[in-house]
């Protein structure tokens, strides 16, 4: 049996998911039981397009907040907050701090580009 090796992790945002798994359906023609369970949960979930999370994407890196990594980043784009508690809803699972006015600007910058 194969032992496969982990070259890279990095995370992904729904609309990624979505894309990845489209490309992979045209290759294979079907998907596996795995495949199908994340294609039916971000088929529920995401409701950005993929030029839509990149345009929030490189407007959320455009803030320049140091202490926000990729992961936070995935995580503000799959959820969308919509105001400042939201927002402290998602990042409470990391043991994050932001000012204010960093959240204010996250915000702002999701309520731009994202739909209500």
């Amino acid at each position: 049996m194969p032992s496969p090796q982990l070259v890279s992790e990095t995370p992904l945002a729904l609309a990624e998911v979505k894309a990845i798994l489209q490309s992979v359906e045209k290759r294979d023609e079907s998907l596996n039981f795995l495949s199908n369970k994340a294609k039916e949960q971000q088929e529920v979930f995401a409701t950005l397009s993929k030029g839509k999370k990149d345009e929030l994407y490189s407007r959320l890196t455009g803030l320049n907040l140091t202490r926000l990594k990729e992961e936070h980043y995935c995580k503000i784009i799959d959820f969308l907050p919509q105001n400042l508690e939201e927002l402290k809803v998602i990042l409470q699972s990391y043991p994050l701090s932001l000012s204010k006015k960093d959240q204010e600007s996250i915000v702002a910058a999701v309520t731009e580009v994202a739909p209500k």
